[in-house]
């Protein structure tokens, strides 16, 4: 079991790092919702993270007792393809900035999110904490991942030389409200779901899919993540590296024929077998954080079903990133 900090005050000074992002804003909903009232945060145009200096300056004058790093360059396989350098040296120059300055300002507990996408290709199934490093990467988003081992690296190193209370949370595959719904930069599950609203819409004509889709994928609501980003706060976890996840899998298929029957489109799926699939499993075991005390709440269809709704309600002004 995890530690409890019995001494957590509402007003401790948490900054929430990219707290305008699908993560960072359900970070902040959470924490809100149970009471925390000293929360800060900077939008991209106010801080640039890629600036050491800005960061450092940025840290000297707020002074935060708590640092969640939230903020990345992230998505799929296209993006990662497209832009390998950007993937890599904007990660690390975001995370690198905010884990030294916390370190250097005597920040008492800092929290990295990172992906299952550190693990070998094929690592054995589910995924344990320790085959991080121990075999080849998937070519596909292996610049996002180096990024984020450099990140998860940093942390353990500064737990071990300084004994700061700094930990690593690696989730899977993440969806929910304001995710990503731009089809050339988002993930899997956000795409199928404007790709299947638009085909509705558009007298249930066929889609197309990429790939076989034949590998299996893992997905956990950013509530979910959120709930364990808090928990991970409020109690001081054993070790520096933990999965989120909610220990379940299904395949690209399975997920199409949910996400066709919750948006309700009828029509044909076309799956293009020469686009690339990726990593063919990448199930988290989730065992370790599971014994400290925490474990997903948020069923897959339940959260798509949300997803959508919320999908929905802002379809004019969702968010669609351009690179």
């Amino acid at each position: 079991m995890s530690k409890a900090n019995t001494n957590m005050n509402k007003d401790i000074k948490i900054y929430i790092a990219g707290h305008r992002g699908m993560v960072g804003s359900a970070i902040w909903r959470n924490l809100e919702s149970k009471g925390y009232t000293n929360l800060i945060g900077r939008a991209s145009a106010e801080l640039d993270l890629r600036n050491q200096q800005a960061v450092n300056d940025f840290y000297q004058a707020e002074k935060p007792e708590v640092v969640i790093d939230a903020a990345a360059k992230v998505g799929g396989i296209l993006a990662n393809n497209d832009y390998p350098y950007q993937f890599l040296m904007e990660n690390m120059q975001i995370q690198n900035n905010l884990i030294d300055a916390a370190h250097q300002n005597n920040v008492k507990k800092f929290i990295f999110l990172g992906s299952s996408c550190i693990y070998p290709r094929l690592a054995p199934q589910p995924l344990k904490e320790e085959y991080l490093l121990t075999a080849a990467l998937e070519p596909t988003n292996e610049w996002y991942a180096i990024a984020k081992i450099a990140g998860v690296k940093a942390c353990e190193a500064i737990r071990k030389q300084y004994n700061k209370d700094f930990v690593s949370l690696m989730p899977t595959n993440l969806y929910g409200p304001h995710d990503n719904f731009d089809l050339k930069s988002s993930h899997v599950l956000p795409a199928m779901l404007r790709k299947f609203h638009e085909a509705k819409c558009n007298n249930n004509t066929p889609i197309e899919l990429w790939g076989s889709g034949t590998p299996m994928r893992e997905f956990l609501h950013v509530d979910d993540l959120a709930d364990a980003v808090v928990f991970a706060f409020e109690n001081q976890l054993q070790e520096n590296l933990y999965n989120i996840g909610t220990g379940r899998d299904l395949t690209i298929k399975e997920l199409a024929a949910l996400i066709q029957g919750i948006v309700g489109h009828t029509g044909e799926i076309i799956w293009d077998s020469s686009k690339p699939d990726g990593t063919p499993r990448k199930l988290m075991d989730v065992s370790k954080m599971m014994d400290a005390g925490w474990k997903a709440k948020i069923g897959l269809e339940q959260g798509i079903k949300e997803t959508y709704k919320w999908f929905l309600e802002n379809v004019n002004t969702v968010k669609q990133v351009k690179m």
